[in-house]
């Protein structure tokens, strides 16, 4: 916006510059447009910096956005490794239940067979 309002400034001062007939009105359209153009140049130069924030910002969410996949991801390998390892626990368990119920029920039989 403000460099449309520039350059509205700048067209507006060479119009009267073109009309003046008179050297210190031309002089001073002149200067006019001169720093209307100057302010243009001062918009765009300003509008290159915001894209540039812009940009930088883009870059640093991307890359915490990355940082936080990462994370999670590791954090997910972690509980899969947990959760196999107390999967690989009870099955032991289960196992080593399993087999002193066979001994016993063997004894049992045993015993009966007497």
């Amino acid at each position: 916006m403000n460099t449309k309002i520039a350059l509205a400034a700048a067209l507006a001062a060479l119009i009267l510059a073109g009309c003046a007939k008179k050297e210190p009105a031309i002089e001073a359209a002149k200067e006019e447009a001169a720093a209307a153009a100057a302010a243009a140049g001062d918009a765009v130069d300003a509008a290159g910096d915001a894209a540039a924030a812009a940009g930088d910002a883009v870059m640093d969410a991307g890359a915490a956005a990355v940082d936080a996949t990462a994370d999670a991801a590791a954090a997910a390998g972690d509980a899969v490794a947990e959760a196999g390892d107390a999967v690989a626990e009870t099955a032991s368990d289960a196992v080593e239940a399993t087999g002193e119920a066979v001994e016993k029920t063997g004894e049992a039989i045993q015993e009966a067979a007497k």
